[in-house]
């Protein structure tokens, strides 16, 4: 019986450093595929700032928009076309003998 215990220890210490570096193997390779900065963070980060900055060149497009229409109302380049259209908006004003046809701009 002396001699299955000494050999079962003595199997189990040269089995024991495989085994080990087995399980950190496995341990390290779940995180650095699954981790906080494993790879499917990092995939979807990557998603994540695509679609952020598809946002951004659409809000970059309005506020350019939006600049261009404020500098065509400065008073350097006045266009009294844009102004009578805001101003008619503003005041919900219109000549006798016009027709209004109001339309969502968000369709």
């Amino acid at each position: 019986m002396q001699n299955i215990a000494s050999e079962i220890q003595r199997r189990m210490r040269y089995a024991s450093m495989p085994l080990l570096g087995m399980l950190l193997l496995v341990y390290f390779g779940y995180h650095a595929v699954n981790g906080e900065r494993g790879i499917r963070r990092y995939y979807a980060l990557k998603k994540e700032i695509a679609e952020t900055q598809k946002i951004a060149l659409k809000y970059k497009q309005e506020r350019q928009s939006l600049e261009k229409e404020v500098k065509l109302l400065s008073p350097e380049s006045l266009d009294l076309d844009l102004l009578e259209e805001r101003s008619r908006a503003v005041l919900n004003m219109g000549k006798s003998n016009e027709v209004v046809i109001l339309y969502d701009e968000n369709k």
